[in-house]
């Protein structure tokens, strides 16, 4: 894994992108274990896997409002940066009410995660609005366009190798939905799972005091109170954090995760023998 990792990095010193590319997938490429993974895929192929029709090699996107752009491709796709390093990316979304334990779960999932050898983050709904996302509020668009840049941000740390933990309320079907398919597109795994308490329990927790802002009506559109909530109707998981303990919980998503193969990597000492 060194050596291949040593030469990749000389390939990408030496060789411009196309060269690369091509030498990275080629037979003389070899570890003397196996082949390296295909080639990432163009630019005219990533775009016709995403459905988007380039009218040119100068407007190629049909979201972004900047018009000279063209997308860069990578000289290793997920697969082969995956291999290299040994870290597999995921997203786990944690949906719920304020108060139902989103916050709480993922901050020990991530702890837990890292002590196993994986690379972890969390992106905690409250602290992305202090740099991020600070210039949105809390009305339905600017919701919408919180989930959209934290759904962009998460599949780039997954493609990257990170376990994300991504802990929003998220209260709209249709927004979970859209996070869901950019990583459907780029076929990155996404777990959507559901902390689930009742609305009493949440409000009896009250941990930041908004529901009892919200009661006495210096709070508009809050969630569960005077803003919907709508429960995803086909989760990976569902966490009653009223029912199970913290740690039943977190064991609950690192199973999940082990279940799907996001495992930690194979420690080398454990294998050669520490000295």
């Amino acid at each position: 894994e060194m050596q291949r990792a040593g030469l990749t990095i000389a390939i990408k010193r030496s060789l411009n992108a196309r060269t690369a590319r091509n030498y990275l997938t080629s037979s003389t490429f070899s570890t003397g274990i196996s082949r390296v993974a295909p080639a990432a895929p163009s630019h005219k192929q990533l775009l016709a896997s995403r459905g988007v029709v380039p009218k040119s090699f100068v407007r190629t996107m049909a979201g972004p409002k900047s018009e000279n752009i063209v997308w860069s491709d990578a000289l290793l796709d997920t697969k082969q940066r995956s291999l290299l390093t040994g870290c597999r990316g995921a997203t786990i979304w944690l949906t719920g009410l304020s108060g139902s334990g989103k916050s709480t779960v993922s901050a020990l999932l991530e702890k837990r995660l890292i002590e196993e050898g994986l690379l972890a983050y969390r992106l905690d709904g409250d602290n992305v609005r202090f740099g991020l996302n600070q210039d949105l509020g809390f009305s339905e668009n600017d919701r919408k366009e919180n989930i959209r840049r934290i759904g962009e941000v998460c599949k780039l740390f997954t493609d990257a190798g990170v376990v994300t933990i991504a802990s929003f309320i998220s209260p709209y079907q249709s927004d979970r939905d859209a996070a869901r398919e950019i990583f459907r597109k780029d076929n990155l795994p996404f777990f959507e799972v559901y902390v689930k308490v009742p609305l009493d329990v949440a409000e009896s927790r009250d941990p930041k005091g908004l529901y009892k802002k919200a009661r006495a009506g210096n709070l508009k559109g809050f969630t569960g109170i005077d803003a919907p909530y709508e429960e995803p109707p086909s989760p990976e998981l569902v966490l009653s954090t009223h029912e199970d303990d913290l740690n039943e919980c977190v064991r609950k998503c690192m199973d999940m995760l082990s279940k799907a193969g996001i495992k930690p990597p194979v420690r080398m000492d454990s294998v050669m023998g520490a000295p």
